[in-house]
Order: C-alpha cells, then sequence, then structure tokens
C-alpha cells in the first residue's frame, strides 16, 4: 500500500515507523521540520519531503496522485482539513483520514462529508487518550482494557499477584474454576517474553496477562489474578491541559477530583468548566502540597503535563507518598523500563492508542478494530468473515492456518453473541473475529486470511 503521512509529531513519525516496517508498504512523510525528517530518515526506511503539508505542490511532490492512502496528522487541524480538500480535489486521492483536535469541528457531524470536507475518517488523539484513561481508572486492576465489537467484548491486560486465584494454575483450569467456557486468555508474557498460552501454561506471579470476556464478566477475572479489586474514589490529576479538563469533567460524575495546575490563568478557566472538582495552582511535584491534599489516601494519581519528565518525577513522588496507583503519560519508549521498575504503575502512551486507531482503516480486508500493543510490537484485530473468504468461512478454529505467533482469542456471532470457543468451532458468515498477534511480522499473513476471494 503506498500511504502518505502528513505531520512527522510523535503520532505521525511512530506510525510511520510501524507502517515503513510492514511487508508491501511504501510510506512518504511530510514535514516542514528538516531535522525531524532527517532523523526518521535514518531509522527507517520511507521517503521524506520538507514542506507545508497544505501546499499543492508539496502534495504533488510527495506522490499523492499515487497514494492509496493519506493520514494528515501534523499539530493544525486546519492544515489537516486543507490537506484532505486539496489531496481529493486535485489528486483523487481514495482514502484520507485527519486528525481533528477542536471540538468545534469534530462536534459538526456534517461537516465532514463528499460534498463538504472530503475526510473520510478523522480521529481526536486526546478524546482517544481520554477514554484509554477512564477506563483503566474504573478497572483499576487492569494495565490496558480494550474495546472490541462496539464494547461488547473487551481484551484486558492484567498483571498476575500471588494471591490471585489463577496465580500458579494451568490455564485449562480457568473454566473449571469460572464455570464460564466464554472466558479466554488471548497472551501471556513473561519477563518480556510472549508464551503460547495452551492448556497446560501455568500462569505465573508478575506474568502479564490478556484475556477476553463479555463487557460484564471482566471485574470478575480481574479479581481471578489479583484477587482484591478496589474502587476508585479520590483521583488527583496533574496537569489541566485538554486532556486533563476531558478526564476531570467525566469522572467528577462519580470521584472525587482534584486538578493540579501550573499557570493561573488555566486554573482559573479549568474552574469555570468543571462542576464538582477542585482545581488548585501549583506544581504537582511539590511534595508538601500533594501532603496538604492527602496523597497517601488517594486511588489514583496521572500527570498528563506536556513534559514526560515531569510527569515521570511527579508519579514517582506520588507513588512514593503513598499514592494506590501512579500514571503517567510518557512518550518516549526509552522511559518505559520505569514501570518494570515499580516506580510507576501504568505509563499511557498517547501514539500507541491512536496508532491503535488508524490502524484500523490501514489493515486489508474487513478489519473493523485494531489495537496496538506491547509498545507496537504485538497487535490485536477484529475482522469480519464474509462468505467469500474460503481460508476462515466454513472451518473449524483448529483447521484456519493462522501464522505462528497469532491465535483466535474470542469469535462473535453475526447477532453479536459471544460463540464458546474450542478448536471444533467452525466459523460462519458475518462473524467477528478477534486475533492476538504476537509478532507484528506476521500481521500481512493474518490479512490475508481475512481477504475475499
Amino acid at each position: 500500500m503506498n500511504i502518505l503521512i502528513l505531520g512527522a509529531g510523535q503520532v505521525g513519525s511512530s506510525t510511520a515507523t510501524q507502517l515503513a516496517k510492514e511487508e508491501d508498504n511504501e510510506v512518504t512523510i511530510v514535514d516542514i521540520d528538516p531535522e525531524k525528517l532527517t532523523k526518521l530518515g535514518s531509522r527507517v526506511d520511507l521517503q521524506t519531503i520538507e514542506g507545508n503539508a497544505a501546499y499543492p505542490e508539496t502534495l504533488k511532490q510527495a506522490g499523492a496522485e499515487t497514494a492509496d492512502m493519506l493520514i494528515a496528522v501534523t499539530s493544525s487541524d486546519e492544515v489537516n482539513m486543507i490537506a484532505c480538500q486539496i489531496a481529493s480535489t486535485l489528486f483523487d486521492t481514495d482514502k484520507k483520514i485527519a486528525r481533528i483536535r477542536a471540538r468545534e469541528y469534530s462536534e459538526n457531524e456534517a461537516l465532514f462529508s463528499k460534498d463538504n470536507i472530503p475526510v473520510d475518517y478523522y480521529i481526536s488523539p486526546e478524546q482517544l487518550v481520554t477514554e484509554h484513561i477512564a477506563e483503566l481508572i474504573l478497572h483499576p486492576g487492569a494495565f490496558q482494557v480494550l474495546d472490541f465489537a462496539d464494547g461488547q467484548v473487551r481484551m484486558v491486560g492484567v498483571r498476575a499477584k500471588q494471591q490471585g486465584f489463577l496465580v500458579d494454575q494451568p490455564i485449562k483450569s480457568l473454566h473449571k474454576h469460572l464455570g464460564n467456557e466464554q472466558v479466554r486468555i488471548a497472551a501471556v508474557y513473561r519477563d518480556g517474553e510472549s508464551i503460547e498460552p495452551e492448556g497446560d501454561t501455568v500462569i505465573k506471579r508478575d506474568d502479564e496477562v490478556f484475556f477476553i470476556a463479555a463487557r460484564e464478566d471482566i471485574d470478575h477475572m480481574i479479581s481471578e489474578f489479583i484477587q482484591n479489586q478496589e474502587k476508585v474514589r479520590k483521583v488527583i490529576i496533574a496537569g489541566g491541559g485538554s486532556i486533563g479538563l476531558k478526564l476531570a469533567s467525566q469522572l467528577e460524575i462519580t470521584n472525587q477530583v482534584k486538578v493540579i495546575e501550573r499557570s493561573k490563568a488555566r486554573a482559573k478557566k479549568i474552574a469555570e468548566l468543571v462542576e464538582d472538582t477542585i482545581v488548585l495552582v501549583g506544581d504537582a511535584a511539590d511534595d508538601n502540597l500533594l501532603l496538604e491534599e492527602s496523597i497517601e489516601t488517594t486511588d489514583v494519581f496521572v500527570a498528563l503535563t506536556n513534559s514526560e519528565e515531569a510527569n515521570i518525577l511527579s508519579s514517582m513522588l506520588a507513588k512514593k507518598l503513598g499514592c494506590k496507583k501512579a500514571m503517567a503519560l510518557i512518550n518516549k519508549a526509552s522511559y518505559s523500563g520505569l514501570i518494570e521498575t515499580g516506580s510507576i504503575d501504568i505509563a499511557i502512551s498517547p501514539q500507541q492508542i491512536t496508532i491503535g486507531s488508524l490502524l484500523t482503516h490501514v489493515r486489508e480486508g474487513d478489519v473493523v478494530k485494531v489495537h496496538s500493543l506491547k509498545r507496537g510490537n504485538a497487535e490485536a484485530l477484529e475482522a469480519i468473515a464474509h462468505e467469500n473468504m474460503s481460508q476462515v468461512v466454513g472451518k473449524t478454529v483448529e483447521n484456519i492456518k493462522l501464522p505462528k505467533g497469532a491465535f483466535i482469542t474470542a469469535v462473535l456471532s453475526s447477532a453479536g453473541e459471544l460463540k464458546t470457543l474450542h478448536h471444533s468451532t467452525v466459523i460462519e458468515p458475518d462473524d467477528h473475529v478477534i486475533v492476538f498477534i504476537t509478532d507484528r511480522e506476521r500481521i500481512a499473513d493474518v490479512e490475508k486470511l481475512f481477504k475475499e476471494d
């Protein structure tokens, strides 16, 4: 696929890097900053074009005439929209995706259409990240909660604790213990390495376990791996930017929420926009301030400032002072090792969350949902099996020729019912099939299975 990416910021660079490593993709990236392009070009095999992404000549030079897809993720909503308009009008680019941040645009559904602004799909990273964090707070025993089948089914990541009922037990004991055959282990990671989830595989303490279950069953499943999952009541948010404000507005309905913001002017604005949230002016890395605000009785501290160093520092401090769970917005993969030391509980990666949304539109076959996992090294996708997909339809799960490192983890009927999954389960037309792929180099092989004959 010929893919044109506009904007070499964190999301654009991460997306370009991921897609350029995949077979059959030709990636070109455009940005006005030559330094960003040089760095990216030295690491990844792709074409770089320096210039304004909204200029017709720049798009022509970047190959918009032959591009199968344009992904506009510059820092400007207006540039992204204009680029899609020009790509459509002058170059008839087939598929156009734009990052749209401003609510004034995204909430106007009539704005994006073939006859108005020809954006086929738009994404809001801030909204995606907000929803991601809110789910982690709602299910505090999980480090990842991913939706499939319009939220009917979820894939959840947990770190097994010694007191969990299923720790030191083989996976095959799961259904007998729970009395629920629809729950399934999708993947197990031990010391960073993937372990094939066979029936005899024994879950060990500190294993990262991804399981899939119906929405109403996930909290019970989480408790099987960690035994206790206390409900979150008190939340402190460091940083009152777009994500911090969205999260506070969402959580204040059910939680006690405080926002710490350095800027007095911004704090005043936030206070005017929230209902029950307490807004404080100060430095979230000030231990005296955190102690004054009873950090030791706080359930979750989440750092969402524009500085990932400040996020790391304040989260580590909050954890040290007694906060039960600390999360930090972190973009650099090199900082992710802090999670393994226990200094921070969860690192939130905006680009990985956003990339999953973008990949949904990149994947071939009828793929309706994609989640990027393990810092982009693994992927979970939901594909619809159509009648003329002979490699999967009419076959039992054990007879589908999946590549090594790929596992079918759930099947939903066309009516949206979660099927009991066995080796003998038959894939029928219009079933939704959820596949976990531990080796991203084999994604193209999975896509081919869900291509129509």
